[in-house]
This record gives C-alpha cells, sequence and structure tokens, in this order.
C-alpha cells in the first residue's frame, strides 16, 4: 500500500520509491512462480487502495447490492494485480544471476506499465509511476519523454536504492546516480518548452454539484438546467464559460429550443462562448454519443472518442453483460466518435476537447495540438462520491497540461473542478461538493513540447531495444550489474 500513497490525495510522493526498492529486493531470489505470486501480492495492496473506489460507483450510484458490488470491485482489483505480477514474473525468467535481474525490473516494468496503460482494454494508465511525481524533480522530464519515460527514470531510482542495500560498498556510487537522476529533473523542470501568445482569457468553469442520484430524475431535469443558466448569466463578463460532462441531462434535440438556443443567442450577444456537455444522436438509428458543444460566436460538436470499459461500453461480451444484468446495473450504450473531429473554439481560439475517463490518455491531448491553444475537459466524477477517484483523476488530468505546455480548463460535476499551469500546477481549485463557478485568467499558448513532437511509441520502443541489448550483452557474458555469491535476504 506504500506505493499508493505516493499518489493523491495523500501525495506522499517518496513511498513509490522504497515500495518499488523492497518489491525489487525480495524478488530477486525467487523461482519464477514464487515471483508471481509475490508481484500478484503487489499488486493487491497497490490496487486494492488505489482503486477502491470501484464499489463506491457500482454500489453507491450503479445500483448494485452489497455482495455484487464487492465481487465486481474484487474482480476489478484482481484483474489489474496480474500486472505487477506478470511484471515480477518476466523479470524471474530472464537470464543471469539473481542480483543481475536489478537492471532489468526498470525495463520490464515500464514495459509492463504500457501494456496495462495503452493496450489492453483500450488501457488503464491509473497508479503509474510518473503520474505520482508531478510535484517532485522527475516531472522535468516528463515534457522531454512522457510518462513512460519518466517512470522508467523513477523505477531507475528505486533500483538504485535497491543496489545500496545489497552492494553497500556501491552505496555512494549508486546515490550520485540517483541524485545526478532527480538533479536533473529539477534542471528540466525550469525550462518553458512553449510560448503565451495572444492576449490572456477571463474563463469561467460551473460546477453545478448535482447529486448523481438525482440527476437524471425526470422531476428535477428542468431545474438542473435553469440552475447550469442562472450561474451562466452570473459571468457574462468572462469570454469562455464551462460546463461539466452531461451538465445537461437530456440528449440535445430534446434541449435545444427551449434551453440552449436562447443561452447560445445570449452568449452572442455578451462577445462570450459557452462550453456545454450534452447527450447527442447520430446520423444512423441507435447511434448516442457522449458529447460536448459551443455555443455563442463559435458553434460546433465534439464526440467522445475514447470510452469508459463497462461504463459506456461493454468489451468482453457476452459474458460481461450477463455480470451487470445479473446484478442488475445500470449502463449507458454509445458510439465513439471519429479520431479526425475538427477542434472545436472558444474564446477565439481553438482547443483541445476531453470528456472525463479521455484525460487518462495522452493520444487524446496529441491530437491537433499544433493549432491548439488550450486545453478543456468536462468530467462528472459525482459517480464515485467522496471516495479518492476525483482526486487521482485530477491527478492524470494533470499530466496532460505537463505534457502538452497548455493551460488546462477543467470543469466538473462535484469536483475537483480546477484551472491548472502548462507545468501541471493547480492554479485554482474549486472545493469538493459545492455549488460555485470558479474563475480565473489563461493565457492562450503555442509552440510544441518534445513528448508532443514524439509521443509515447519511440519512448517506449527505446526502452524495450535496451532491454534486448542487455539480453544479448547478458547472454554473452559481457555484462554484470553486481558480481556478488551472496544471497540476497528476503
Amino acid at each position: 500500500m506504500a506505493y499508493t500513497l505516493a499518489f493523491a490525495p495523500f501525495d506522499l510522493y517518496l513511498t513509490v520509491f522504497p515500495a518499488l526498492a523492497y518489491l525489487f529486493w525480495t524478488c530477486m531470489p525467487l523461482t519464477p512462480k514464487r515471483g508471481l505470486l509475490r508481484g500478484y501480492l503487489f499488486g493487491l495492496g497497490q490496487f486494492g487502495l488505489g482503486v477502491s473506489w470501484v464499489y463506491v460507483s457500482v454500489h453507491d450510484y450503479g445500483g448494485g447490492g452489497a455482495f455484487g458490488s464487492l465481487l465486481i470491485a474484487g474482480l476489478f482489483v484482481g484483474f489489474w494485480s496480474a500486472f505487477p505480477a506478470i511484471a515480477v514474473y518476466m523479470t524471474a525468467k530472464l537470464p543471469g544471476k539473481q542480483s543481475g535481474r536489478l537492471i532489468f525490473y526498470p525495463l520490464v516494468w515500464i514495459l509492463i506499465e504500457y501494456l496495462r496503460g495503452k493496450i489492453v482494454l483500450e488501457g488503464f494508465p491509473w497508479l503509474q509511476i510518473a503520474y505520482s511525481q508531478l510535484d517532485a524533480p522527475l516531472a522535468g522530464y516528463i515534457p522531454l519523454i512522457g510518462a513512460y519515460g519518466a517512470g522508467l527514470l523513477g523505477a531507475i531510482s528505486a533500483a538504485l536504492l535497491t543496489g545500496i542495500f545489497i552492494r553497500p560498498k556501491s552505496a555512494l556510487y549508486l546515490l550520485i546516480g540517483i541524485m545526478s537522476i532527480w538533479f536533473g529533473g529539477g534542471v528540466l523542470k525550469t525550462a518553458e518548452w512553449t510560448r503565451p501568445y495572444g492576449e490572456p482569457l477571463k474563463v469561467t468553469l460551473i460546477q453545478g454539484n448535482i447529486s448523481q442520484d438525482k440527476k437524471w430524475l425526470p422531476e428535477t431535469r428542468v431545474s438542473t438546467i435553469l440552475q447550469y443558466i442562472r450561474m451562466t448569466e452570473a459571468h457574462w463578463d468572462s469570454q469562455v464559460i464551462v460546463w461539466p460532462e452531461s451538465a445537461v441531462p437530456a440528449y440535445l434535440p430534446d434541449v435545444y429550443e427551449p434551453f440552449l438556443k436562447p443561452l447560445h443567442q445570449s452568449a452572442k450577444a455578451h462577445q462570450a462562448d459557452l462550453i456545454v456537455s450534452v447527450p447527442s444522436y447520430g446520423d444512423a438509428e441507435g447511434e448516442k454519443y457522449n458529447s460536448v458543444i459551443t455555443l455563442g460566436r463559435n458553434e460546433g460538436i465534439y464526440r467522445k472518442v475514447h470510452l469508459l470499459p463497462f461504463g459506456e461500453y461493454m468489451p468482453w461480451q457476452p459474458v460481461s453483460g450477463w455480470i451487470l444484468e445479473h446484478f442488475n446495473l445500470r449502463l449507458s450504450h454509445f458510439t465513439p466518435g471519429s479520431a479526425d473531429q475538427p477542434l472545436l473554439r472558444a474564446g477565439g481560439y481553438p482547443f483541445i476537447t476531453s470528456i472525463c475517463y479521455e484525460d487518462a490518455f495522452s493520444e487524446n491531448a496529441l491530437r491537433g495540438l499544433q493549432d491548439a491553444a488550450y486545453l478543456v475537459n468536462a468530467t462528472n466524477d459525482a459517480w464515485f462520491g467522496d471516495s479518492i477517484e476525483p482526486h487521482q483523476h485530477l491527478q492524470n488530468a494533470r499530466m496532460r497540461a505537463l505534457e502538452t505546455g497548455r493551460y488546462l480548463l477543467r470543469s466538473t460535476n462535484t469536483g475537483v473542478t480546477a484551472i491548472v499551469s502548462p507545468d501541471g500546477r493547480i492554479l485554482k481549485q474549486a472545493p469538493l461538493f459545492t455549488t460555485t463557478a470558479l474563475t480565473g485568467t489563461i493565457r492562450p499558448m503555442t509552440g510544441l513540447t518534445p513528448y508532443a513532437w514524439i509521443g509515447d511509441r519511440p519512448v517506449v520502443a527505446f526502452i524495450a531495444a535496451l532491454l534486448f541489448l542487455i539480453l544479448l550483452l547478458t547472454r554473452s557474458d559481457k555484462m554484470r550489474l553486481f558480481r556478488i555469491d551472496e544471497k540476497c535476504p528476503i
């Protein structure tokens, strides 16, 4: 669990290193089968605490009973816990002395993080090393080599820490290695990869604080929309106003004429732009989209591309469908939007749009970034109540600001609504579970970070190639990280 304490809302970012170091140290002398078990137990601690909010979502707001919710949360934790186990197992299968495995752990760990974060079920990048380091020196590497590159340096730091205990005579050199990595990150944090252009924008983010169990009730629909309209009308002096995900609890055709069209005309009269999240229909029968529209000086629509598995679509049919039906759980069924949608515009500038879960994936923020002046994320974390999920989710969103060198406007229903700077710092933040409007100023940004140019694939390809090269050298007996005969203690 010490690993998970490095992440929000605990933010003890240093704990990730002794946690990983202890795992590496205790697993080096193990057989692959015993390593598999040890890694799985580590994963249960990592995800058992880290994604405990699944139970809250399923039980409190998904309509599941206590037993069914606990079972589904347990299956979720158990599934993702397999990935640390796979990393340990694969490392134990590699050739060389037990102590020599230490050089493989950081490389294999990050490759498995990539598998979990990008590929399986279209990715679940929660609780990856780099996300815990947004306020630490290692964050300086993120605009350069992204979350996986910075995560590798974090894993290497943990491996060097392990080496201090394995070979105390080399402790000074290993400590210098750790300090060099961290010093380099600290220097890079002072670099400015993008630059402002144009005039500052006054922005307002609306946090309606509508309870999830009341949000979609027919009798509360009109009062919910009117509340957002009243809060918006109090801030016509802002150039950009953002509503959270599905702030409008009805489909677009049902509310456009009576509510949104007059609001569009008012926004236009006040020289403002309104960014509204509202579900919409597609051209084909049965197509439903989780959408964001712009009203005011510019009109447009964005349809969510990266849908939430088991929340907005059902993978692993028919098994997953049977489970949800058996436990009487409610589920939305959306269609993914096209990946090549034009950028929306507000405040006179184009921006990158993401809806809820999409802000956990860098590719969504990088697509069209060269033309975008800032980022906008509309989220509804009311599904998770007063759990640690809203804080973790904001941490994920901050990573996108840092990777892209852009301001981020993040409007949520119940929190955490925030304005984030291009270096990932939270400039303003609204309290959880309050009805409020968060107002601030941002600068449109231009230019690209090195990471925005290259993305994740070259970084991960380099890690894989480095692992292969070390394997070749190890097999040819030309390289040993440590030359010791003693067995490593457990």
